[in-house]
């Protein structure tokens, strides 16, 4: 026992001497190097997940450390050293109930939150407004039916054309722009080939098939920006269509929609403007 208790240790150590320095939890709204975790929650669905992600995760560490506790203690006492002469014994019916019936609980124990959680996603409440993304190969495109229907293409901006503190690889030149504290309803679909639509820290990710229209709803609860990335292989340039979402408040919101009503005014319909986007490529 001392010489796994040193091992321990000495692995422990070894562990801490090795972690990248600067190492920190995950931010809001985007990844932060060296992170450690999911990224931080902006609505009340990513709460959710962040909590069941930590009770899971307990879970599971008192299951290994358990069964390295049985396993240690296995090769402390039951090997040919200490215990020369093994034991006949083939069958404990206590032990054997409890292995059936112990896994089956932990199982129900994980369940429960997990439905009611699941429930949560799917079950979109009343909207305050609605957005359709439409993956292109390989972009989005946003439209607000119930802001003036108009809509617009958003592009990833080459790293040229970056400007102080937009991350490399998720900044575009059009961002969604949505209310906080407002019930958004996300309406998703493809335009080509299946893309998928995913912010993290609103804890959404849905898939965006050609034909078929699929839905799912977020909450932001703090402004700022927050930022996804199609995560369905689609092409050669899957790497490349970020998401971008700007939460605004409800006035800078109105002010927004003004804006872009005449900004976007021009635009055609979707389909001609993804088939132009698909010809150049």
């Amino acid at each position: 026992m001392p010489v796994f208790f040193r091992i321990t240790a000495i692995a422990a150590l070894a562990a801490a001497l090795l972690l990248p320095e600067g190492a920190a939890l995950a931010g809001l709204g985007q990844p932060t190097p060296w992170q450690i975790g999911l990224q931080e929650s902006g609505s009340p669905v990513m709460d959710d997940v962040i909590w069941l992600h930590t009770f899971v995760l307990w879970i599971i560490t008192g299951i290994t450390v358990f069964v390295l506790a049985l396993l240690v203690i296995v090769m402390v006492r039951f090997n040919a050293k200490a215990h020369p002469t093994p034991s006949r014994t083939t069958h404990n019916t206590l032990v054997e109930v409890l292995w059936t019936v112990v896994p089956v609980v932990v199982l129900v124990i994980i369940a429960l939150p997990s439905f009611r959680i699941l429930f949560f996603q799917l079950n979109t409440p009343p909207a305050d407004l609605t957005v359709k993304a439409t993956g292109v190969t390989w972009n989005w495109k946003y439209d607000y039916p119930d802001n003036g229907d108009f809509e617009f293409d958003s592009l990833m901006l080459p790293e040229k054309d970056l400007k102080p503190g937009q991350p490399r690889l998720l900044s575009v030149d059009n961002e969604m722009v949505v209310p906080v504290n407002k019930v958004v309803r996300m309406q998703v679909t493809g335009f080509d080939v299946i893309h998928a639509f995913t912010v993290p820290s609103f804890g959404i990710k849905i898939d965006a098939i050609p034909g078929r229209l699929n839905e799912t709803w977020f909450k932001a609860t703090r402004e700022g920006w927050y930022y996804g990335q199609c995560s369905e292989l689609c092409g050669k340039d899957h790497a490349f269509m970020p998401i971008a979402v700007r939460v605004v408040s409800e006035a800078e919101f109105a002010a927004w929609v003004e804006e872009a009503k005449k900004k976007f005014a021009s635009n055609g319909p979707p389909a001609n403007i993804a088939t132009a986007n698909l010809s150049a490529q």
